[in-house]
């Protein structure tokens, strides 16, 4: 969801909701490396002169929806991952085999827009779905990431290459002060 920095109530009803401004502005998201408020905004939208910094928990793209859309008119359908509530505008194409599960959080990423770090985050609530599901095999044992995930019957072997890509926070490396 997406809401502007100052607003008291961090709810969906207090979010930007209109699709078109969702594809716009996520669509020009990228790293901040303007030299200003980079500690507190890691990423930025830039829209005409408009700067629009931007901080999230985790990854500012979030994955809430996979379904079997033609990606191309004429083209054959095939499985996408919907992101940031813009719907059919805004999707990635999904790749079961680069799911990769971070077992200290339990989070759940894939490969995302290039502009943003090139990882986006599963919503909880499909990650959930999948573990229902029993889609993860974890076969080193349930400390480590799942080695496999199952899709349309199909098993496919994880590499779990996008920890190479995330923090020390996000792939579970960074230990806490509380340990």
């Amino acid at each position: 969801m997406l809401f502007q920095d100052d607003s008291k109530m961090k709810h969906w009803t207090a979010a930007l909701k209109e699709k078109k401004l969702l594809y716009n502005f996520f669509k020009r998201l990228r790293y901040n490396d303007t030299g200003r408020y980079e500690a507190e905004f890691n990423y930025i939208s830039l829209c005409g002169r408009e700067r629009n910094f931007v901080r999230c928990l985790d990854r500012p793209i979030v994955f809430s929806f996979v379904e079997k859309m033609s990606m191309k008119k004429e083209q054959p359908e095939e499985w996408v991952l919907q992101h940031n509530h813009a719907g059919d505008m805004l999707v990635q194409k999904f790749f079961p085999s680069e799911i990769c599960m971070v077992p200290e959080t339990g989070r759940v990423y894939h490969p995302g827009p290039r502009l943003c770090g090139g990882v986006g985050l599963v919503a909880d609530r499909l990650s959930i779905l999948w573990t229902q599901e029993q889609r993860f095999i974890f076969s080193n044992g349930e400390e480590a990431p799942p080695t496999s995930f199952i899709w349309e019957g199909e098993e496919f072997k994880l590499e779990n290459k996008l920890l190479e890509k995330m923090t020390d926070k996000e792939s579970g490396l960074e230990v806490s002060e509380d340990n």
